[in-house]
């Protein structure tokens, strides 16, 4: 998965504080966000918990579609995670990373 354009969410906990992302690299990112790499809302949240995640042909198209989420009023987000995750599992362990407390 080098590259990948991907709108993801990340959360701490169910239906708490979800991150919306865009990113071209997957993996890397989600490593970034356990490592605490990068400084931000992120890391100063504990966003570690991927629940949600769409890709697409483009960035350009990946971007409109994060900015078109981070519109979205809370309950919404909280319906399409459950709509494709109901049980906000950290989909991040379907990519081999090690599964969270």
């Amino acid at each position: 998965m080098d590259f990948q354009p991907t709108v993801y969410i990340m959360t701490n906990r169910r239906r708490y504080l979800p991150y919306i992302g865009v990113t071209s690299n997957l993996l890397k990112r989600i490593y970034e966000h356990r490592e605490d790499i990068a400084e931000g809302y992120a890391k100063c949240y504990s966003l570690y918990r991927l629940v949600y995640l769409e890709q697409f042909a483009t960035m350009k198209a990946a971007t409109a579609r994060a900015k078109q989420l981070q519109n979205w009023h809370r309950a919404w987000r909280y319906g399409l995670i459950e709509q494709a995750n109901s049980s906000w599992r950290d989909l991040a362990e379907d990519f081999g990373f090690e599964a969270l407390e």
